[in-house]
């Protein structure tokens, strides 16, 4: 079997959404038309093919990601899959090798996907570095413990004439944020404004605050017939909401509270440090439960070290595990980090701190400290070594990413 590995041609990209919708089941359509055919750029595949049959694909969708507090290039790993004659044969190995390669040379320090399974992703190096926090609560629940429901003004607005106001107070929201993408028009329309028949119309609801400016928003759909409940059958999905201050935020679930027939509010995508926990009167009544949500690779260190943002001044040495994926990445790193800027460069010395690529994708993202990593293991270094990686690596906020690619 002379397998090639190249990119798709323009001509080839009916069989990539042929093959997209038969291994993804029709969740993105079946057939050559499908959204995974049309929203695919040809020269974003990377594809094993079998005397001209496709066999494999893979894209790598370019993003930017802020990385606590500054942008980042980002490699948005999506569409991997195999016909199921050609799948155990290493192919999505050999793929994700030369891949990482060229997103080395593409300069994408970073790469991330939503992992179909864990088991897959996880030996190539990835590691789950944010959750979906799932909220489903009463109106009638939805109560503040101090009576401090908020002071700003929320207006109901349609998507159409929503979109430019939300967008500013997004941009504003995550500047200090690690995780989250920067949203060209297209990642709005196939996320948070995405019509979904069955919920019914988009609305767009914005706070403004004493001053009149739009301090926060929530994105949301409303459906009768979706609760048993004698009286209040209605469901409330919230989309997305974003808050710019603690006010706005009390403001929009006030607003949300508003609707009296709604018997539940479910919120599938909050961050892990969403505050309804400490404002709610009685939290548990919002039956949160966490979910897996996007897994992230450190493809480049020296740049991906070098280019995040830090809050504090010091240094230290970084040992990373060899990995046959990424050579380029083993050997001891020196990062230096202070507010103005960070830089790691190679070095010889014996090393602070040692791990491999996907401990260090979780403490890069603030997503695991580095004592809990030494805790269990993954991670070694003296008492000081590890206590100075905290604080070095502490993140504003904790690491999420709201939209699928």
């Amino acid at each position: 079997m002379a397998i090639e590995i190249r990119q798709a041609t323009a001509e080839e990209m009916a069989e990539f959404g042929t093959l997209g919708g038969y291994v993804y089941g029709g969740t993105f359509g079946d057939g050559p038309d499908n959204m995974i055919a049309k929203g695919i750029m040809p020269e974003w595949t990377l594809c094993a093919f079998d005397d001209g049959k496709l066999a494999t694909s893979f894209s790598n969708l370019p993003f930017t990601m802020r990385a606590n507090g500054l942008s980042m290039p980002m490699a948005g790993v999506s569409t991997v899959g195999t016909q199921p004659e050609y799948r155990r044969l290493g192919l999505v190995r050999r793929i994700h090798t030369q891949a990482l390669a060229q997103m080395r040379d593409a300069g994408q320090p970073v790469a991330a996907l939503w992992a179909s399974q864990a088991a897959i992703y996880q030996r190539y190096g990835y590691a789950m570095t944010t959750v979906r926090r799932h909220y489903a609560v009463d109106t009638a629940d939805i109560r503040f413990h101090d009576d401090q429901a908020g002071s700003g003004r929320v207006k109901r607005i349609g998507a159409d004439n929503g979109y430019d106001i939300i967008k500013a107070i997004y941009i504003e929201f995550i500047g200090e944020r690690t995780c989250y993408l920067h949203r060209a028009k297209d990642l709005w329309l196939n996320n948070v404004l995405e019509p979904v028949e069955a919920d019914g119309p988009i609305w767009i609801a914005v706070c403004y605050g004493e001053t009149g400016q739009a301090t926060g928003y929530v994105v949301y759909t409303l459906r009768a017939g979706k609760v048993n409940h004698s009286s209040r059958d209605q469901e409330l999905k919230v989309r997305e909401l974003v808050w710019l201050d603690q006010d706005a935020y009390r403001s929009l679930w006030s607003f949300i509270a508003s609707h009296d027939l709604v018997g539940r509010v479910a919120w599938n995508d909050a961050p892990a440090d969403d505050p309804a926990f400490e404002f709610f009167l009685e939290p548990r009544l919002l039956h949160a439960r966490d979910q897996e949500g996007a897994w992230f690779r450190i493809v480049d260190v020296p740049k991906a070290l070098g280019g995040r943002g830090y809050d504090v001044t010091a240094d230290i040495a970084i040992g990373i595990e060899p990995d046959p994926l990424t050579p380029w990445n083993d050997g001891v790193w020196r990062l230096e980090t202070s507010a103005e800027g960070a830089h790691a460069r190679p070095s010889n010395e014996t090393p602070d701190i040692r791990l491999n690529a996907k401990a260090l994708i979780s403490l890069f993202t603030g997503f695991r400290s580095a004592t809990a990593l030494a805790g269990w293991g993954l991670l070694d270094g003296d008492r000081d070594a590890v206590v100075r990686a905290d604080a070095m690596f502490r993140t504003r906020h904790a690491p999420h990413c709201p939209d699928h690619f």
